[in-house]
Parts: C-alpha cells; sequence; structure tokens
C-alpha cells in the first residue's frame, strides 16, 4: 500500500517529522514555514490519492496564502498529535 492511499498512516508519517524537527531545534514558525511549503508543492504537482487528500487540495486551491499558512499550522498540530497516541 501506497502512503497516500491511506490518511492515517500520512498524518503519522508527518507526525513523525514534527517531532524530528523539533528535536532537531526547529522552531514553530519554521515546521509551519516548511508545511506552507510542503502543502504549495504537493497541491501543484500530485494528484489526491483518496477522499482527505483531495478535499484538502480542494480547500488548499481555494485558500489564499494566509489562509494556507493556517491550514499547514494546523496540519502539522493534527499530524503531530496523532503521532504521539
Amino acid at each position: 500500500m501506497e502512503i497516500g492511499e491511506n490518511w492515517h498512516k500520512w498524518k503519522e508519517i508527518l507526525g513523525n517529522d514534527v517531532g524530528l524537527g523539533e528535536k532537531m531545534g526547529l522552531d514553530e514558525e519554521t515546521i509551519n514555514n516548511a508545511a506552507y511549503h510542503l502543502g504549495n508543492f504537493f497541491a501543484n504537482n500530485f494528484d489526491p490519492a483518496n477522499k482527505e487528500q483531495r478535499l484538502m487540495k480542494e480547500l488548499w486551491d481555494e485558500a489564499n496564502e494566509d489562509e494556507r499558512k493556517s491550514m499547514a499550522a494546523v496540519m502539522t498540530r493534527l499530524a503531530h498529535k496523532a503521532s504521539n497516541h
């Protein structure tokens, strides 16, 4: 199974990466900025593999830059929380 096909696995991997960034000393703003750039990359280069990713892409495409930054920050918190359980 590809990672993109499993929403929960994708959140866990992203959460682990957020935790690794924190261990490396990256602050929340830096992590959120990286998530924002990653979100742009995925939105511009990949077709969503599941309904959750499709929803995220539709929201991302509709959002302005500030809203996208907020979405990225919320997604990193959600993923980090998921990886700690």
